[in-house]
């Protein structure tokens, strides 16, 4: 009897165990549906705003500059380093020893040709002159009065001997020949007293005068009296690469001249313009280069001897050229590309193929089309597909003074800017 009461009283408690059993059961099924749940109301809230943002993601886009394709006429410009020098320099020297007299000209003064520029104390060339005019006079009168004699044999006849009327005649043509080196010496000393008075050889500006007054100039003094550079025209000698060569001489074979351009420190900013003048006969093995001349008109002194400047060769020009600004042109494993920006605001990355670059622009053989826009800036961080948000446009070659886009819209750019 009491072990039937024990199972009695045992047996109400196997459901409860059953029961805590079963719920244990659940509680992983029950966390599973609710990860479930929490992930589909997520991704419908994820639909419910893309939806309500237009289609667009919540990625932000990506902040974009971009330039439309332009079509001009691209010139074909060679590059080079040049350095300044002096149509003409001449150094002017005494031409006879004395004392210098006078000095007539300032440092740093345009004169012409024939100027006068110094005088050397002139009397003892003077004398000289004197006395060859003096010693010519004297040798006439002689050479007169034998011609009378030579005459007077002559008119004798018989009544004089045949060697006397010989000798007369071959005196009056030694005084002639004395006579003719009189007049050679008078030309000699006359040249020399002319001497004394020195003057411009060329026209150009003096440079520092070498020697004062009052002191003893000599023929053969090194330094001269004064250094003058002719600066109107000028020359500019430069050098360029020898495999370039070949195209310079097909343009001068096609056209008589070539176009040269001087520019400031920048490389683009024109300072003169001038015309090829020489190219030399031979490439410089040492450097791989050779030499060219050009010719300024430097009527304003704009370009100075002793000086460097940049040099641009107008070599030829590329006509009715499509082109792009050279920074929107990217490089990759298959070659060079651009992102082009559609109506959509989205990027399409294009092959293009690219020719001659000139300046900030690069000309483009194909791949574009004029009034398409590519992208300039921010291209980092730029996926074919991507949305752009534009924050500058501009055309081709065009821009402020630093290079950079000008704003787009006021009205369109605020608008952007709150869909970020």
């Amino acid at each position: 009897m009491q072990l039937s009461e024990d199972k009695s009283e045992k047996q109400p408690s196997q459901p409860q165990n059953q029961s805590g059993q079963s719920g244990k059961k659940w509680r992983p099924r029950l966390i599973i549906i609710i990860i479930i749940l929490l992930v589909a109301a997520g991704c419908w809230w994820l639909v419910q705003n893309t939806k309500a943002g237009g289609g667009k993601s919540r990625t932000p886009n990506v902040l974009a500059v971009v330039a439309t394709v332009g079509h001009k006429d691209i010139p074909v410009y060679l590059n080079g380093l040049g350095t300044i020098q002096a149509y003409n320099t001449v150094t002017v020297h005494s031409q006879v020893d004395g004392q210098l007299m006078q000095v007539l000209f300032h440092e740093g003064q345009d004169v012409r040709k024939g100027e006068v520029l110094a005088k050397i104390d002139p009397r003892t060339f003077q004398a000289q002159y004197d006395q060859a005019v003096a010693n010519k006079a004297k040798d006439e009168a002689t050479l007169a009065n034998a011609e009378l004699d030579l005459k007077r044999y002559e008119s004798l006849g018989d009544d004089i001997s045949q060697q006397t009327v010989d000798t007369q005649r071959a005196t009056v043509k030694q005084l002639a020949a004395t006579v003719k080196a009189d007049q050679a010496a008078i030309d000699n000393t006359h040249a020399e007293l002319t001497y004394t008075t020195i003057t411009s050889p060329i026209d150009g500006r003096t440079g520092i005068r070498q020697v004062d007054i009052g002191n003893l100039v000599h023929a053969s003094d090194a330094n001269g009296i004064v250094v003058i550079t002719q600066l109107d025209p000028i020359y500019v000698l430069f050098s360029l690469p020898q495999q370039n060569i070949q195209a310079i001489n097909d343009q001068l074979n096609n056209q008589d001249k070539l176009t040269v351009v001087a520019t400031a420190a920048d490389g683009t900013t024109p300072v003169a313009e001038g015309e090829l003048d020489f190219v030399d006969n031979q490439i410089d093995q040492t450097t791989g280069t050779v030499k060219l001349k050009a010719v300024f008109p430097n009527d304003k002194h704009e370009l100075w001897p002793g000086g460097f400047i940049n040099v641009r060769l107008l070599l030829n020009t590329v006509k009715d050229a499509i082109f792009v600004p050279t920074v929107s042109i990217q490089r990759g494993p298959s070659g060079t590309y651009v992102y082009v920006a559609k109506v959509d605001d989205t990027v399409e990355m294009r092959p293009v193929q690219t020719s001659v670059s000139e300046g900030l622009d690069t000309v483009i053989t194909n791949g574009l089309k004029e009034g398409e826009r590519v992208v300039t800036d921010g291209m980092e961080k730029l996926q074919d597909g991507a949305h752009i948000n534009i924050s500058g446009e501009k055309s081709a070659g065009n821009g402020n003074a630093n290079g950079e886009a000008q704003p787009a819209d006021e009205k369109k750019h605020r608008h952007r800017n709150s869909e970020q």
